[in-house]
């Protein structure tokens, strides 16, 4: 049965009392089978950002622990911050992340929200996938007016909670819902003034602002305010004028690429009646939210961005436009902070976007592309970032595997009176070994005046990285697979019901014990395929490196196949038995061709520097 692993991302609003923050997320982490993954409070903001996540039934009762314990250190009638909020517990979305798909979560937000209800006597209003009608989507749209502003709202028709209860003024009401992985991260300025963080968070946000004409340089603000008249309709993104709204409409989809009705009714405007209302300028990021703040513990502005779609819209991508923008105002952006968690893929694809910026190689380790997203989102600038912290899926090797020994270790571990680790492993290391040599010289290559060479070269390297990772993943699984085998072994077999359970665990072991290795095998030649390209098109300087590496690869062919052939004469079934002696013999036999060919090349090009 496949894992079913739910993210929950509780807001709360206390950012300043350790205690009781840590009285709510001990309430969380009290729940059997919830792990309590990060903690960010913001003193300013007066908000706690909680991350947890495991099975949905353990986190649907972790969320509402995390309620039910917030309303009693929290009294909203008290509680004053930076951040918009309506509620002790603001808002609670749940997150698919693993076997579990969008409606499954806003199932968990509905039964969430009636249990608040009912017990905890709180206003429940349900947001993005979980919405009750459209219009309760948008998060802003659900909050506005804030805590201050809910006694009204609440005797609203239109605002009637979806799970309603009486105005709970030390509670306030809380929004629960199911959203996609919210990004949301910090862009710091070198100012301390509030005005500058929001006139580039306007810019960037996909409701923008209201348009201005005129002196709208270094500051927009200060142009002047236009709007919609009788025969003139100004487009808020250029200086184009039409005569009718629909003109104007047609020429923002076709010059600027969005919907004019659509942007109004995003900042509560109707379409239908525009004379009069202010001409609106759409922001550069769909799913992008925005607003400006001062942090007196920073003692600077910030933009505080919320990516709502993160592979829409990445958050290297929004803050290199902020720095653009903050040059042009004379401004500069020090740094980034993510708040809560950044998702590993989104992480990654900043810092290869950086790495193609400046003309290296993707083909590099995982934590090298890490690193140079953090280095250049200047995500260190105003606290520590720990990417093992604060990156939600990082890959990470179990400090007990053994590809986490040293190489002493290993070796060490190797040459015991055990029979594992031993062959498998390192054929797969010898693989993985003639991977990263191949990735090295593709890396050393690269760089020169030949643009279709160079993208080859860096399509080889990361190539050779995975083919790098998965053997070295396979280092421990060949002993994982072979101890399962054992197990096997040691299954009772007194009664004949008992050894046909023992005989068919075994069978079934060593199919895996078979299949592990025929992988490793397989791997292994991609690994001596990526090698003999590296020769041809690396440094003939680096030639032997490469052709190291092809031997390291033909090695975890040939050991690959002596593990998978060592396994079959226990094997009933004939026709597997068949079916991988014959995949064995090909692999091996094109295998023998390619470390040839290779060879032959390499000792030719050795040849002719020597004359």
């Amino acid at each position: 049965m496949s894992r079913k692993l739910v993210e929950c991302v509780p807001n709360i609003s206390e950012g300043r009392d350790a205690a009781k923050i840590k009285q709510v997320t001990d309430a969380i982490a009290a729940v059997p089978g919830v792990r309590l993954l990060d903690v960010d409070p913001g003193a300013d903001t007066n908000r706690t950002v909680i991350t947890f996540v495991g099975e949905p039934e353990a986190v649907l009762e972790g969320a509402f622990r995390c309620i039910a314990e917030a309303v009693k250190v929290i009294d909203m009638r008290h509680q004053f911050g930076a951040h918009p909020r309506m509620g002790a517990t603001d808002v609670v979305p749940f997150v698919p992340v693993e076997g579990v798909s969008m409606d499954d979560c806003a199932e968990l937000a509905r039964r969430l929200g009636e249990r608040v209800a009912r017990e905890l006597a709180i206003p429940v209003y349900l947001y993005e996938a979980a919405a009750s009608r459209p219009e309760r989507r948008n998060l802003a749209e659900v909050r506005r007016g804030e805590y201050e502003g809910l006694e009204k709202k609440l005797q609203d028709p239109q605002w009637t909670p979806d799970f309603a209860a009486s105005y709970n003024a030390q509670a306030g009401a809380t929004i629960i819902g199911a959203r996609e992985f919210l990004v949301a991260f910090n862009v710091t300025l070198n100012s301390a003034d509030k005005a500058h963080a929001t006139d580039i968070a306007f810019e960037l946000r996909e409701k923008g602002r209201v348009a201005r004409r005129g002196r709208v340089k270094p500051h927009y603000q200060a142009g002047e305010l236009i709007f919609y008249a009788e025969g003139s309709f100004p487009c808020g993104n250029c200086d184009f004028t039409g005569a009718t709204f629909q003109e104007t409409t047609d020429h923002c989809a076709a010059a600027h690429g969005y919907d004019l009705p659509a942007l109004m009714r995003l900042n509560d405007v109707d379409p239908a009646n525009p004379i009069g209302e202010k001409v609106r300028r759409r922001g550069l990021f769909s799913h992008c939210k925005a607003i400006g703040w001062y942090v007196d513990t920073y003692h600077r502005a910030q933009i505080s961005v919320n990516l709502t779609d993160y592979k829409q819209t990445g958050p290297h991508t929004v803050l290199e436009a902020a720095r653009k923008l903050a040059a042009e105002r004379g401004l500069v952006v020090t740094g980034s902070e993510v708040v809560g968690l950044v998702p590993f893929q989104c992480l990654l694809a900043a810092g290869r976007h950086y790495l193609n910026t400046m003309g290296k190689s993707t083909g590099v380790p995982t934590s090298d592309i890490l690193q140079t997203a953090v280095f250049s989102m200047g995500l260190g600038d105003v606290a520590p970032f720990d990417p093992e912290k604060k990156v939600l899926g990082l890959p990470t090797y179990d400090p007990k595997a053994l590809v986490s020994m040293p190489v002493h270790a290993f070796t060490d571990e190797v040459s015991r009176d055990t029979p594992a680790p031993g062959g498998g492993s390192i054929a797969a290391l010898a693989g993985s070994l003639g991977a990263a040599l191949a990735s090295m010289v593709a890396n050393l290559a690269q760089g020169g005046p030949d643009a279709e060479k160079d993208a080859r070269l860096i399509a080889l390297a990361e190539q050779a990285q995975v083919l790098k990772d998965r053997l070295l993943a396979a280092v421990d699984a060949d002993t994982n697979a072979f101890n399962a085998f054992m197990e096997a072994r040691r299954l009772p077999d007194a009664t004949l019901e008992q050894k046909a359970v023992r005989q068919a665990a075994m069978q079934a072991g060593l199919k895996v014990a078979i299949d592990v290795p025929l992988d490793t095998t397989k791997a292994c030649y991609a690994a001596l395929e990526v090698a003999g390209e590296a020769t041809r098109l690396g440094k003939v300087v680096s030639i032997t490196d490469a052709a190291v590496g092809a031997q390291m690869a033909y090695a975890g062919v040939r050991s690959g196949v002596w593990n998978v052939m060592i396994n079959l004469k226990d094997i009933t079934d004939a026709a597997y038995v068949a079916d991988l002696q014959a995949q064995c013999s090909d692999l091996l036999a094109k295998a023998g061709e390619k470390l040839a060919e290779i060879t032959a090349f390499v000792d030719q090009k050795l040849l002719d520097r020597l004359r």
